[in-house]
């Protein structure tokens, strides 16, 4: 490029193996010569180019044409462009997964570069003498992370590759020449995801809906326990992509004294504080639970940008576990009210009352919306699904604003019982004479628009509800 022109712009385009990506780059050039942005992370990540962290550049020199070097599928994601010369570059999709044997392939010269997923088998043949081919990773290559490679034979007649110059007078290595075929590769095994606290309410939710996919962990408190930090420290983090933090200490009364003090800081502070820092190390996504408690209640509807106000240990220790997620960038935060799952919840103890004849006081100050947790479960699907811009949603099932005792009707009218023999009665009055017990938060309602705006429509909590008691 001697003279000067006008560069196109920069652009991304779509291939037909899902993740791959070309990049049209703007070449500036004069008698001088020319000048790129190779990668220019705001401005690609706009244009739809993951976050996907580079922390390694490897260069290779291809003295002559024809060299043809792969294909190789490694366990880390590729950043590939070419300095001088041109490429005929080959990409094979060994994934496991309904995309394996898909196949792609393009030049490339200063002005394109390509965006490689791992498991996606890379190749390419040098078109000119003292090609430069220049490739960013997301992890350092080890020789423990080379056992995770798959490879093909450049030759394989499935793909059929229609290389430029032939393999037969190319430069090829004997490596590269005794590749097997697609028919005999080893699909590379998707990364999991890790979903901790797999027996509580969300935990089990989970478990029902991601049930078939082989590519999800669940672990209980007997294999990862966050006061435990050792149970973390034995896990290889490799083989995930993504964590769901579904476990937390939750007695909010016990929370208020000396010995659950320290547990619920332990579990609900401290043990997130450990899971960001692995998750920016390993870049993983990192997907949290929060909770109305967090606030005061004293606002009529909470957003996902208000200032913590936490009244008792419980919200206090769960706002800082919150604040250390998310200073990573690769993170959800799902805040919720009210949960019910399966498991001890109030809809069950309310149940239980009518049915066993006996009348209860349920408190009528405290205001809110269900949160089950089918329904979280689904919301992390969604923002995992959809790709949602990371950072903190409300989740909660939509519908009327209650208190406790007009749900607790509620829950008597539907499982039949007459729903005036649950009474009313004030916070204050219903914990008159208990000790060690914390301030709840007078409104718990979450604004909910956030979620909505990315696709994800939080279903009715009355109809859930009567589903749930008939169940």
């Amino acid at each position: 490029m001697t003279e000067s022109h006008t560069p196109k712009p920069l652009s991304v385009r779509d291939t037909p193996i899902p993740g791959f990506k070309v990049i049209d780059l703007p070449v500036h050039g004069d008698k001088r010569g020319w000048f790129k942005e190779n990668w220019q992370r705001e401005k690609m990540l706009e244009l739809g180019l993951p976050d996907f962290g580079p922390v390694q550049n490897n260069i290779s020199f291809n003295a002559s044409p024809g060299v043809t070097r792969g294909i190789h599928a490694e366990p880390w994601d590729k950043y590939i462009s070419v300095a001088t010369g041109r490429v005929f570059g080959a990409w094979v999709d060994l994934r496991a997964g309904e995309s394996f044997g898909a196949t792609y392939w393009c030049e490339i010269d200063p002005s394109v570069a390509v965006y490689v997923p791992r498991g996606v088998g890379n190749a390419f043949q040098a078109l000119e003498e003292n090609t430069v081919y220049t490739y960013l990773v997301n992890d350092h290559w080890s020789a423990e992370a080379q056992r995770e490679y798959t490879f093909l034979n450049l030759a394989d007649e499935t793909v059929a590759i229609p290389w430029p110059l032939g393999l037969d007078s190319g430069e090829l290595s004997p490596r590269d020449l005794s590749h097997p075929r697609l028919e005999s590769v080893t699909p590379m095994k998707q990364r999991k995801i890790l979903v901790i606290g797999a027996n509580g309410q969300l935990g089990r939710a989970l478990r029902d809906k991601w049930t078939e996919r082989e590519d999800v962990e669940f672990v209980g408190r007997d294999a990862v326990d966050l006061a435990h930090p050792e149970h973390l420290e034995r896990v290889d983090w490799s083989t995930y992509s993504t964590i769901v933090n579904a476990a937390a200490y939750t007695a909010v009364d016990a929370a208020e004294t000396p010995d659950g003090r320290a547990q619920a800081w332990t579990v609900n502070a401290a043990g997130p504080s450990r899971l960001a820092r692995i998750a920016a190390d390993h870049n993983l996504t990192l997907i949290h639970i929060s909770t109305d408690y967090v606030f005061d209640g004293t606002q009529a509807i909470h957003t996902e940008d208000e200032s913590f106000t936490p009244l008792g240990v419980y919200g206090q220790s769960k706002a800082a576990g919150d604040y250390a997620v998310s200073t990573i960038k690769k993170h959800y935060i799902l805040r919720t009210s009210w949960v019910v799952g399966e498991g001890k919840n109030f809809v069950k103890t309310m149940s239980s009352l009518a049915e066993r004849g006996i009348d209860p006081a349920v408190v009528d100050d405290q205001y809110g919306r269900l949160s089950f947790a089918s329904e979280v479960a689904r919301a992390i699907e969604h923002v995992l699904t959809v790709g949602a811009k990371y950072g903190v949603y409300n989740v909660s099932n939509s519908g009327d604003i209650l208190s406790w005792w007009e749900l607790a009707k509620r829950i008597f009218a539907y499982t039949g019982h007459d729903p005036h023999r649950v009474r009313p009665v004030t916070t204050e009055s219903y914990h008159l004479g208990e000790a060690q017990v914390a301030l709840r938060p007078t409104n718990s309602v979450l604004d909910l628009q956030k979620i909505q705006k990315t696709g994800f429509r939080p279903l009715d909590q009355m109809e859930m509800l009567k589903e749930y008691l008939h169940s």
